[in-house]
């Protein structure tokens, strides 16, 4: 073992204690890679399975290849409209690694067929089942039982528009569900989501789409975090070339698109899943308990089996070349990386390495953004993690996971903290600051208040705990009313702080850009299966006698500052100046000064705020602004002057955010 300090190591001293272990885990990575090697010739081609297993057709187009990995199993055959779904008609071989094979004439088996294997498991089990790497599957609308389907079309997608991820050097994230992407109480598809929601997102200025639900789920109210067929697009919302179409009209947009990939746990259903896919009971996950997520109510994947690795490093390699996707936000991994779940205080870095660590699902995640990155360099990699884990988006060489962002997961739970257990008079901009900065020193955040998380049913966006159900009746431009002027000043407030605050990169949840008032509730039987709450109302953002447009329009400013100074790209923001009793804070960030006011009642003439560059100052953003739903209490024709002490003498209103740059 190399006796080199990592990087991670010299560039973190509390770390030191784990160097020997930081290496190890290095040296893992770098024997699995080599192991990988020598066995597949590539890590590209050892992630293949989806090239070679399910069904397709073989190299001259002549016969079908039906395989599947179901080491325990007695037998598999292959059952579906093409043999009447007879189990006896066309049985499958087995070779001595546990795979099963046929050969069948291409005239056999049609385009969007329906199609399962139909397996004698270990146990005795007798059941049909999905072949694990199906392509397509769909849900019978009178049974409502999901088969495999196959997608074998005449003539593929052809791409219009070719996109490099590399040119996001900050991502602006616009998070995304498809289905309540409309506003008809309905499923919405892909194709809908690409004409109508595209260009509103375009129009705000956002560079990056995080869409959530695209691999296949039997339960809709899941979120997407269910997934039964990991390399099937949810058919819900239309066909596999309708999403390519989808990615594709975005990349024309010059916008990059991010699949929420959930490679954390499986839904248990034995139906539509992988669970005991064999009859062994520990095929794909872990037997006994370490099998079950009990806070998911889901199956874990056993990530030290070298034919798992290959599945799900296979699907990472498919949803980036099948459909071109730039990259993944990996959903739930605190729950891989520990064997605890992340259901510990992280309060010691042994917990990082010593206590509870599954260095087999952390060697994963190492594969994973290797291999993603081999295949697209520029691939945005974002971590849902919760821990903290050090060098998590750090890159492998210097001992890190490489991912290359993660979401600043605490600061949404502050903000909720905040709203609901202080009053505005107490609240503490020098506490607010120092829970925005507080991140790990080179590995970049994605910033957000608020995410999907906020807006279920049970929860509340920030919109709606500000203003509640006032915005029901007081959201008209011509009502002022104070909880609703109170609502609208803080929303804009808090974004802008945590944009500029928090983070490398920012993400909002869909309609939460105009405060959409409702919460998210998906079709269940509690709600007699209504699709009232799953939808976005875009009417009242483009009603002009609501003031949902004015949040819009501030949302809209804020990306379009974001990208004109390059402000998430620039070093940390710099805090200048903080006063807790006046509730005033200003930062330099992007060479541009950001003044915050979150005083409720008093606003300062001529107050002080120190710079560091003497001269001329212009603002060029305002929350008070007319556009954004102020009051207009800013003349935007004073060009502001610095004093002997450099210090920019400001008019400063309550409830106000000032965003200024040197005047040349």
């Amino acid at each position: 073992m190399s006796k080199s300090i990592p990087t991670l190591v010299a560039n973190d001293p509390w770390l030191e204690p784990y160097t020997d272990h930081i290496r190890w885990r290095m040296q893992q990575l770098d024997e699995r890679l080599q192991s990988i090697q020598q066995q597949a010739g590539s890590l590209e081609n050892y992630a293949s399975r989806h090239l070679n297993h399910g069904i397709h057709l073989n190299g001259d187009q002549s016969a079908w290849i039906i395989r599947e990995w179901a080491p325990a199993a007695h037998s598999v055959s292959l059952v579906g409209d093409f043999n009447q779904w007879n189990p006896e008609a066309t049985p499958l071989s087995r070779d001595q690694q546990g795979g099963w094979q046929t050969e069948l004439p291409k005239k056999l088996i049609k385009h969007k067929e329906l199609i399962k294997l139909h397996i004698v498991g270990a146990d005795g089990s007798v059941r049909d089942r999905i072949p694990a790497t199906i392509l397509r599957c769909v849900q019978d609308s009178k049974t409502h039982d999901y088969s495999g389907q196959v997608w074998s079309p005449e003539t593929a997608y052809t791409w219009k528009h070719s996109f490099d991820p590399a040119t996001i050097k900050a991502p602006t994230i616009y998070e995304a569900h498809v289905g309540m992407a409309g506003e008809a109480p309905r499923l919405h598809s892909y194709r809908e989501f690409a004409e109508q929601v595209l260009p509103r997102i375009a129009e705000l200025g956002y560079n990056t789409i995080q869409l959530m639900a695209v691999q296949e789920h039997p339960y809709y109210g899941s979120f997407g975090y269910h997934v039964s067929s990991f390399f099937a697009p949810c058919s819900r919302f239309g066909t596999p070339d309708e999403l390519k179409y989808l990615i594709d009209t975005a990349h024309g947009l010059g916008i990059a698109v991010l699949l929420d990939i959930v490679h954390s746990h499986a839904v248990k259903n034995i139906a539509e899943g992988l669970n005991d896919f064999d009859g062994s009971g520990n095929q794909y996950f872990h037997a006994g308990d370490r099998g079950n997520q009990p806070q998911w109510d889901s199956k874990c994947f056993d990530y030290g089996k070298s034919e798992v690795q290959q599945f799900l490093l296979s699907n990472v390699r498919y949803w980036l070349e099948e459909f071109h996707f730039d990259g993944f936000r990996f959903d739930g991994i605190t729950s891989m990386l520990y064997h605890h779940h992340g259901t510990v205080a992280f309060d010691h870095y042994d917990k990082y390495f010593l206590d509870g660590p599954d260095e087999d699902a952390i060697l994963y995640l190492g594969l994973a953004t290797t291999l993603a990155k081999q295949i697209q360099p520029g691939a945005l990699l974002i971590a849902e993690d919760m821990s903290g884990m050090p060098g998590l988006c750090r890159p492998a060489k210097e001992g890190g996971v490489g991912f290359t962002h993660r979401l600043a997961m605490g600061i949404p739970d502050y903000w909720i903290k905040l709203l609901k257990h202080k009053q505005d008079e107490d609240w503490k901009p020098e506490e607010m600051w120092g829970v925005m900065t507080n991140r790990r020193y080179g590995e970049a955040n994605i910033a957000y208040a608020e995410s999907h998380d906020q807006a279920l049913v049970g929860d509340k966006t920030i919109a709606f705990r500000l203003m509640d159900q006032d915005m029901y009746w007081h959201m008209s431009i011509d009502d002022q009313h104070g909880g609703i002027e109170r609502g609208i000043a803080l929303h804009k407030l808090i974004r802008l702080f945590t944009l500029v605050s928090g983070g490398e990169g920012w993400l909002n949840f869909m309609g939460n850009e105009f405060g959409h008032p409702e919460w998210l509730d998906f079709p269940r039987e509690g709600n007699d299966w209504s699709y009232h709450y799953c939808r976005r109302q875009w009417s009242l953002v483009d009603n002009p006698e609501l003031r949902y447009q004015y949040l819009n329009a501030f949302d809209g400013s804020m990306m379009n500052l974001t990208e004109k100074y390059q402000l998430l790209q620039s070093p940390p923001a710099k805090l200048l100046y903080v006063h807790n009793d006046d509730q005033i804070l200003a930062a330099e960030r992007a060479g541009l000064i950001f003044v915050f006011n979150f005083n409720p009642h008093q606003s300062f003439p001529d107050y002080l705020i120190p710079v560091d560059d003497e001269g001329p100052y212009k603002i060029v953003l305002n929350s008070d602004s007319a556009a954004h739903g102020g009051h207009r209490r800013i003349d935007p024709s004073i060009i502001p002057q610095t004093n002997a002490e450099t210090q920019l003498p400001l008019y400063i209103p309550s409830r106000c955010c000032l965003v200024l740059k040197k005047w040349e």
